[in-house]
C-alpha cells in the first residue's frame, strides 16, 4: 500500500513540475493538492 501511495505522490509531483508551475506559490499549491489526493486515497 505504501508503494502505491509513494508512486501516486511521485506521479502527481512530477506532473505538477512538468506542467510548468513558474512560481513557488504555484509549486506549493501543487504539493498541497498532491497531499490532499494522497489523504483521500489513504482514507
Amino acid at each position: 500500500m505504501k508503494k502505491i501511495i509513494a508512486l501516486t505522490f511521485m506521479l502527481l509531483l512530477g506532473g505538477g513540475l512538468l506542467t510548468g508551475c513558474n512560481t513557488m506559490e504555484g509549486f506549493g499549491e501543487d504539493v498541497e493538492n498532491a497531499g490532499e489526493e494522497i489523504e483521500e486515497e489513504a482514507s
